[in-house]
């Protein structure tokens, strides 16, 4: 079944033509909303299942308006918009719960392919950018501690091995079927492994499952590179 998804960004023009691709491919737009405010009452009325959602807006930033739709709706997805592909703010909605992001000059292909792929709740959209994005402001975090590596989350203890080396990968970028490819798996298998990893660790999906890599220390800035 096609996602139901509320666009929210204060430009009319951006909204409009959001609407426009998704439409004709099929993708229904439940509605619209000019800033956060109602951005949060839109979704809390229509039980979107995508979020568009627009970093900087009036009255209500993006970033607090996801926080507060996602308490209501957990099973919500939200997608953040931003016109910068490295911003502080991106990296604050994915730890959030955010999905994962996207430019506001993405192409229709891109845009169409995304929304759907939130939806099922299996990938982190443009893996390689939001690894650089969470590198960027990992980094700082960890200067700020001094250097040290940070302390491994006490939940890591109840991933088992393979767990927490496809954890590792992921927070590398690699998909599932790199991540097959690489440790000689099926990608069913990988997928069950990736579940299981998002049900301990109660992790939304790739985008929260990149953040808690680093994190957790189990990748450093620069790893894979």
């Amino acid at each position: 079944m096609s996602p139901r998804v509320l666009i929210a960004d204060d430009q009319s023009l951006v909204r409009t033509g959001f609407r426009m691709i998704l439409t004709a491919n099929g993708i229904e737009v439940a509605g619209e909303a000019a800033d956060g405010v109602e951005a949060v009452a839109a979704a809390a009325a229509l039980r979107p299942d995508v979020v568009l959602m627009d970093i900087r807006m009036p009255n209500l930033d993006g970033l607090e308006a996801a926080r507060r739709i996602l308490a209501a709706d957990p099973d919500c997805r939200i997608l953040m918009l931003t016109t910068f592909d490295l911003d502080e703010y991106v990296y604050e909605a994915l730890t959030a719960g955010a999905s994962g992001f996207l430019l506001k000059d993405v192409t229709p292909e891109h845009l169409v392919a995304s929304v759907r792929l939130v939806d099922t709740g299996d990938a982190l959209l443009a893996p390689s950018i939001t690894r650089r994005l969470v590198e960027k402001f990992a980094a700082p975090a960890a200067e700020r501690a001094g250097g040290a590596a940070p302390a491994v989350h006490r939940d890591l203890a109840a991933l088992t091995p393979r767990e927490r080396e496809i954890l590792t990968l992921m927070g590398r970028g690699l998909s599932n079927s790199e991540l097959a490819g690489q440790l000689v798996l099926s990608e069913a298998t990988v997928k069950t492994h990736v579940a299981h990893i998002f049900t301990k660790l109660s992790l939304r999906d790739r985008a929260q499952a990149v953040v808690v890599a680093y994190e957790t220390g189990l990748v450093a800035p620069g790893d894979g590179d």
